[in-house]
């Protein structure tokens, strides 16, 4: 089979990430989100995890999310990793550098990987979803969140609006993400059971679009193409500022900016895992499950 197309530079975006280590926690707030969903998820599920892996911890927010739940005690020995060092040199604990389209772990080696708002900028996301599966013990599980479905829909309108507007065309200047329906489907290719895919929109107002800007920079979110479009003219990046708050505000002047947190959630298979009946296994005849509900003629 063909290679995957190298669409992000993930050199690059280490970089982004080693600039953001200064800045992260002032902008944290949706990995924050994402950490503080899995911990509930992990709340409500009646099982322990000795040997988990916080993938793309950044700032470490899940560990501490996770110190505050209800989950504290389901979970044991935590590694954090990520691409970038300098994001982890701060963390106390077992931590790894590591990319997450090459994982370190030795397959059926973990209970849990969590992962929350890192894997959207891998190349081959099958590819890596098919290493965690592979990492996982016989019925471990596996909680991810990535930014996909229509994230900054805002400021990528109004980008290509100025550009096709003052320019001879528009280039691609936020990255490309995958949908809920693909989500949906990633589980099920890359060999997980029980797959679930759900989307968390969160809507942030800004007071100007160079808000956001900042945010995205001090995640480390900026756009890491391998293909890098061409530089943006002020006058073209005014433009879109302009289009952005035109379109984009409320009364209050405030702009929007919308972020889709797509949540995927499988477990390794094992034998004592629930199995969907095969056609023609089911106890019940569909002409008698119609008559029990079928309302009785007066």
């Amino acid at each position: 089979m063909a290679a995957p197309p190298r669409l992000f530079d993930r050199a690059l975006h280490r970089r982004h990430l080693d600039r953001a280590a200064k800045t992260f926690s002032t902008a944290n707030f949706l990995k924050a989100r994402a950490a503080e969903d899995a911990a509930d998820r992990l709340a409500a599920i009646m099982r322990t995890f000795p040997v988990a892996v916080d993938l793309g911890a950044r700032d470490g927010i899940f560990a501490r999310v996770l110190k505050q739940s209800d989950a504290v005690a389901k979970v044991g020995l935590l590694i954090e990793t990520d691409l970038s060092a300098k994001l982890l040199a701060s963390r106390p604990g077992l931590r790894v550098q590591a990319d997450e389209e090459r994982l370190p772990f030795a397959d059926q080696s973990l209970d849990l990987v969590v992962s929350t708002l890192a894997l959207h900028w891998v190349n081959d996301l099958p590819g890596t979803m098919i290493q965690i599966r592979r990492a996982l013990k016989p019925d471990g599980l596996f909680i991810g969140a990535i930014i996909g479905g229509e994230s900054l829909i805002e400021l990528r309108q109004s980008l290509t609006a100025a550009e096709a507007e003052l320019s001879d065309g528009a280039g691609l200047r936020v990255a490309p993400l995958a949908d809920s329906y693909d989500a949906a489907g990633l589980l099920q290719r890359s060999g997980f059971a029980l797959p679930v895919a759900d989307i968390d929109r969160v809507v942030v107002r800004y007071d100007h679009p160079l808000k956001l800007i900042a945010d995205l920079r001090a995640m480390g979110e900026t756009l890491a193409l391998t293909e890098r479009p061409r530089p943006l003219s002020r006058a073209v990046l005014a433009r879109a500022f302009e289009i952005y708050r035109e379109r984009f505000s409320g009364p209050d002047g405030k702009v929007s900016a919308s972020f889709d947190l797509i949540t995927l959630t499988g477990w390794a298979p094992h034998e004592s895992q629930q199995k969907p009946l095969k056609p023609g296994e089911g106890k019940i005849r569909l002409e008698d499950a119609l008559k029990a509900v079928r309302p009785k003629e007066s």
